[in-house]
């Protein structure tokens, strides 16, 4: 796989889904080019298309230590 297919979004990392919060924290599984595999935490294993569905990548240590 070279660099040139792998999206902004590294297996791991956690994100949210701009457009619907209530889906939760989603960690990223995998990521090529555009599409992203996500397991959010009230919907499950997502697909999404980073050029129609706005993810943003979130300080999952920030979270808890504010909890």
């Amino acid at each position: 796989m070279s660099i040139s297919e792998l999206s902004d979004f590294l297996p791991g990392s956690f994100v949210i889904n701009k457009g619907n919060k209530s889906w939760g924290i989603g960690q990223v599984q995998s990521s090529v080019k555009n599409i992203v595999t996500i397991n959010f935490e009230h919907v499950g294993k997502k697909v999404i298309n980073i050029d129609i569905i706005e993810l943003e990548t979130i300080n999952i240590n920030a979270i808890n230590r504010s909890i």
